[in-house]
């Protein structure tokens, strides 16, 4: 059996995880950086995660609530800074590499005051301190194999906070299983991505294609799921 479906050259996990963490250490803690030379698109990428974000937090029917929230592969706290930080009263962050989580409190400036915690880590090896309203994983869920990729969602759910939501923000292919060997990570289907979802034990409520992107990029989907 392989370590992620559709990928079988992808043989050893310790080395998979070292080559991403190799390659990141290398990356500057920019804008550019953390969007692979794409900052440009920072902006319309928080624009939608923010509309497809208020759609659970404000309305008649809305029930999740805006108290705790976890930026996952959270990098410099682009996500934290301009969708979670408006919205919550307090966000935690995870990330991997201590270069980007050291420089994070530079960059969210007087914002920082209302981070909870920087944790630096790698999701697969993620344990949850805190118990959250929404835990937001956004271009990272490519760097873990198939089984810490349900494992940390069987966590993550036991970490939600009562009508709690995870949302999973994500480039698809069209199909099959794509291996970017110089990130070391892969792009999943819609097939893969649903598959890990049911064996995690998760619901999706609601599933939306992020527009206005370049058309060289991948389709991107923002995904909610729910207990």
């Amino acid at each position: 059996m392989s370590l992620i479906t559709g990928c079988p050259e992808i043989e050893s996990e310790d080395t998979f995880y070292e080559k991403a963490d190799d390659y990141w250490k290398n990356i500057p803690s920019t804008l550019d950086g953390m969007l692979g030379g794409y900052s440009k698109i920072s902006g319309i990428d928080i624009q939608g995660s923010k509309i497809f974000l208020k759609s659970f937090l404000k309305g008649p029917k809305a029930k999740t609530k805006n108290t705790r929230a976890l930026d996952c592969g959270a990098g410099i706290g682009r996500v934290s800074k301009n969708l979670l930080l408006p919205l919550f009263k307090t966000v935690d962050l995870v990330e991997l590499n201590p270069n980007f989580v050291k420089d994070a409190e530079n960059y969210l400036g007087t914002l920082a005051q209302r981070i909870g915690h920087f944790f630096c880590s790698g999701l697969q090896n993620f344990e949850f301190q805190e118990k959250y309203d929404v835990i937001w994983i956004q271009w990272v869920t490519g760097h873990l194999t198939d089984e810490h990729f349900v494992s940390f969602l069987e966590r993550c759910k036991s970490a939600l906070n009562e009508n709690g939501i995870i949302v999973i923000k994500d480039n698809n292919t069209m199909m099959g299983c794509e291996h970017d060997t110089v990130d070391s990570s892969v792009t999943r289907n819609s097939d893969e991505y649903h598959s890990i979802y049911a064996k995690s034990g998760l619901r999706i409520l609601r599933d939306e294609e992020q527009k206005n992107f370049p058309s060289e990029l991948y389709k991107i989907t923002m995904t909610a799921l729910g207990v």
